[in-house]
């Protein structure tokens, strides 16, 4: 057996560990999703009691939110409550909507969820107590309805691209030997 066998065998084997390691990625990906969608979901429940329970103006009720919690999404509601804090003369939607587009890339939410959490943002602020309430509760239905759909999926879709991972290396190493 020549040198030349053990660098092909070597670098199949790399090629199926570096394809396996991308599907265990994506599916850990997908789980992620959802245990930050199960988190905001937490947390927009934690906002409407401080906005309806305690009659908390929004800074305080954001500062509070984000002090309880913790992560990405924690780190977002304190810069909120910040930013108001500091009454710059922007407005509220403005802020939410900025402050939406500076969320971690790495957060694991998709275009589709970062739309539905900045449309949000434009009804919370200037509407009453009422409003605010019905449009929170909206928001998580909206929520809930993803995060169901997430977890009737999960197990079909973590096994399909953990499987992916594992065939696309060895139908790789196939068609290069």
């Amino acid at each position: 057996m020549t040198i030349s066998f053990f660098l092909k065998a070597a670098g199949c084997a790399m090629m199926v560990a570096g394809t396996s390691g991308y599907g265990s990625w994506m599916a850990s990906g997908y789980r992620q999703r959802m245990e930050l969608l199960i988190g905001l979901r937490q947390m927009i429940f934690l906002l409407k009691g401080q906005i309806i329970y305690a009659n908390a103006p929004l800074p305080e009720a954001f500062e509070a939110v984000g002090d309880r919690t913790e992560g990405v999404l924690a780190e977002f509601f304190l810069r909120i409550a910040g930013r108001l804090d500091a009454q710059q003369g922007e407005t509220f939607c403005q802020i939410w909507k900025e402050e939406v587009e500076l969320i971690d890339k790495e957060a694991a939410l998709t275009k589709a969820d970062r739309q539905s959490l900045a449309t949000l943002g434009e009804h919370l602020g200037f509407l009453d107590r009422e409003m605010q309430e019905r449009n929170l509760l909206l928001y998580l239905e909206q929520l809930d309805l993803v995060i169901g759909d997430l977890r009737e999926r999960r197990e079909e879709k973590c096994r399909l691209y953990t499987s992916l991972g594992v065939m696309s290396g060895l139908f790789l190493t196939v068609l290069l030997l």
